[in-house]
């Protein structure tokens, strides 16, 4: 009999890893822990985020990305929460670890970005994957140290700013292994329009979308390797035309020139493409017929050509595309006739956009169609609605515009709706009573179509209500004071432009989830009401151009996330509100009843940036401090919009809202919030002047003698994302 003994060889991490780990996590600011395993005489290849070859215990991976969750609303421009990611300086050092293949640090706050000597000593021969993406507060000032992976085959820093004056094409096309290449919204900015080659032997995707790019189409996009197979340059600046002759794009799968300036005839050699799974071509000035020899595109899932200048009809070639899921069309200046014989093979159809305001709508009402849509967005359609739309059972997503089609049965068509998450009808003719109607989808946003009759009733459901422009009377009160089963998720309520009269009511308090109101340009009268104060949540409040008067109530203080606050053209008296919160960045109060000085505590709102004061009582000396108002000073007025975000879990919404001001006598709209102060029609003792600054600046002189000055305001829109 013989003894067995079992003999058990544990490997641990190189002492240089540990080192260099180490170092990385010295430099680093770690709020959340993360690194809390990362200390020192451990054995690295147990820390977190770090994998190791399992016999050398050389580290092989690192995998440190943060995990964000959208807010469920956020600011314009706001990023997600990242207080709990690793930020400080990220230091390239980590590019010394001899045998790491795999590094992913993407969407942390890292701010800085150090180098070290790796270049000089030939290290990081083995990575492959590199993603930094998402890290938005660092610059690259060098691009140098990428020419040294030469193993890289993907590579992704996008939505890091990468400083304009790198040669940032030289420096990735030196790498020959690269397969993927992400430089999404790098604020790029030169395209090297005149180069003819990039020297990528072996690049397979190419995304450069959301960059600064003005620059012809560059040729050399057109000679990349036979192996690249999706090109990703929507939204930039790129105009120009496509190329007469055929590309060396025979491998390509995915095209994406949308939100461009391209123009020009759409160019055959684009039904050459086998291979071609998404074109998306959308929202250029693209002319002429969509060509015939698309439909030889078998293998083709998304044809994406809406917003065009293209012209005459639909096709019957695309009828071939048996693999399409996608036909966007829309708002281009196609004619003819479309009806079922063209979209009878389009059994796996899933989104379809149609508009055209030449475009006949010509459907057999007793046709079936062999797909279930999820997204359909008609235009233009003059007599009936398809009546094949109804037979959607999985539609989730519709869109119906400037028609003056039949909506009747309404009853049937307001149940249709019922199963829907986005509704949206603008500029239809639709002429009906929605006093009984049930509105439950996420999104509602029916937008001038003379509807009728006093307020719908809700689902709790509804997110997004807009009633904007139509003809609804009444009190809003059977509206905002019928109780709920649930509590009420409604974010944007918007019903101006209407004829609604009585109070603003009393039963705010149940609508606390609100961001935004807008109950202007109706017939309301009575005070502000105080359950008004509970909307803890209320950036934007809309009330201009009513019948209401009294003080505005002191309990409004409570919301303390105002932005805008839009009473003007009512009967508002007292004092110019002297509590107002930090955060205020609209402030107008023109043609009411206001009385007394303007309260120098205003110069401490320094995010104001519209101050419209016109047409009241008001007496004194303007403050002599308004200059600091740092808001008022600032450069990048033309590109400010003020808004927010609402994250659902099926798609997300951005609206734009700003204060419309009254320019020469005429009121106007923009989508830019730029600085305003206009105390026009006062009784002041002082007047005020703008004055630009050695540095271009526009700042404020109360000892000069110019009334006042007025800028460019904007209006309120909605945009999917």
């Amino acid at each position: 009999m013989f003894n067995s003994v079992t003999c058990s060889l544990t490997v641990h991490c190189n002492e240089k890893d540990t080192n260099i780990l180490l170092k990385f996590k010295q430099r680093a600011t770690d709020p959340s822990e993360v690194l809390s395993s990362w200390f020192p005489n451990s054995d690295c290849c147990q820390w977190r985020g770090v994998i190791c070859d399992n016999i050398t215990g050389r580290v092989l991976e690192l995998s440190l990305p943060c995990h964000t969750i959208p807010s469920h609303v956020t600011a314009l421009g706001e990023i997600d929460d990242k207080s709990h990611c690793l930020t400080g300086e990220l230091n390239l050092s980590l590019l010394e670890l001899e045998y790491l293949s795999y590094l992913n640090l993407s969407n942390n706050d890292f701010k800085f970005l150090q180098f070290n000597s790796m270049g000089s000593r030939g290290k990081s021969t083995n990575l492959h994957y590199l993603d930094l993406s998402h890290n938005y507060d660092i610059i690259v000032h060098n691009l140098h140290w990428i020419s040294n992976l030469s193993s890289l085959q993907y590579l992704n820093l996008g939505g890091v700013h990468i400083h304009k004056e790198i040669d940032w094409l030289q420096s990735v096309a030196l790498l020959p292994s690269l397969l993927e290449l992400h430089l999404r919204g790098c604020q790029l900015e030169t395209m090297y329009p005149f180069l003819q080659y990039a020297n990528f032997t072996s690049l397979q995707l190419l995304n450069l979308a959301r960059n600064d790019f003005v620059s012809e189409l560059p040729s050399w996009l057109f000679n990349l390797s036979c192996h690249i197979s999706h090109i990703d340059l929507s939204e930039n600046q790129i105009h120009g035309e496509l190329p007469e002759k055929f590309p060396n794009l025979r491998s390509i799968k995915s095209l994406v020139f949308s939100h461009n300036y391209l123009k020009g005839l759409l160019p055959n050699w684009l039904g050459q493409l086998e291979q071609l799974q998404i074109l998306d071509l959308s929202s250029n000035f693209f002319s002429g017929p969509i060509p015939s020899c698309l439909g030889n595109l078998s293998s083709l899932i998304q044809l994406v050509l809406n917003s065009n200048q293209l012209n005459g009809n639909l096709p019957k070639d695309l009828s071939q595309l048996l693999n399409l899921e996608t036909l966007l069309v829309a708002e281009n200046s196609l004619s003819g006739t479309v009806s079922e014989r063209n979209l009878l093979s389009f059994s796996n159809l899933k989104h379809l956009s149609l508009n055209s305001p030449i475009l006949v709508f010509d459907f057999d009402p007793e046709w079936t169609p062999p797909y279930q849509l999820q997204a359909v967005e008609f235009g233009n359609v003059r007599d009936k609605l398809p009546e094949w739309l109804f037979t959607q059972s999985s539609l989730t997503h519709l869109s119906i515009v400037d028609s003056t089609a039949s909506f009747e049965p309404l009853e049937k068509f307001w149940n249709f709706s019922k199963q829907l998450d986005y509704f949206y009808l603008v500029n239809n003719t639709i002429n009906g009573d929605i006093s009984n109607v049930l509105l439950s989808p996420k999104l509602v946003w029916l937008v001038s179509n003379n509807l009728r009759g006093g307020m719908p009733r809700l689902s709790p459901e509804v997110v997004v209500l807009c009633l904007y422009n139509n003809s609804l009377s009444g009190p809003i009160s059977p509206l905002l004071c019928n109780k709920m089963s649930n509590q009420s998720n409604l974010i944007h309520l918007d019903m101006g432009y209407n004829h609604l009269s009585g109070d603003l009511t009393d039963c705010w308090n149940d609508w606390k989830s609100l961001v935004h109101v807008d109950l202007g340009y109706n017939n309301l009268r009575g005070k502000i009401p105080h359950s008004m104060s509970f909307l803890s949540n209320l950036r934007f409040l809309f009330l201009e151009s009513n019948n209401l008067f009294g003080e505005v109530p002191v309990s409004l203080k409570n919301c303390q996330n105002l932005w805008i606050l839009d009473i003007g053209h009512n009967n508002f008296s007292g004092d110019i509100p002297n509590w107002l919160q930090q955060s205020v960045k609209g402030l107008k109060l023109r043609s009411n009843q206001f009385s007394g000085q303007i309260p120098a505590r205003l110069c401490q709102l320094h995010s104001l940036m519209v101050m419209d004061f016109a047409s009241n009582g008001l007496s004194g000396a303007i403050p002599n401090c308004l200059h600091n108002i740092t808001a008022m000073l600032s450069s990048d007025a033309s590109t400010r919009r003020v808004g927010f975000v609402i994250n659902l879990p099926i798609f997300s919404i951005e609206i734009i809202c700003s204060i419309t001001m009254l320019i020469k006598g005429n009121e106007l709209e923009y989508f830019n919030l730029m600085n305003v102060i206009d105390l026009s029609e006062n009784n002041l003792s002082d007047v005020l002047h703008l004055r630009y600054d050695n540095y271009g600046t526009m700042v404020p002189d109360v000892h000069a003698s110019v009334r006042y000055f007025i800028s460019r305001p904007e209006g309120c829109v909605i945009g999917d994302i």
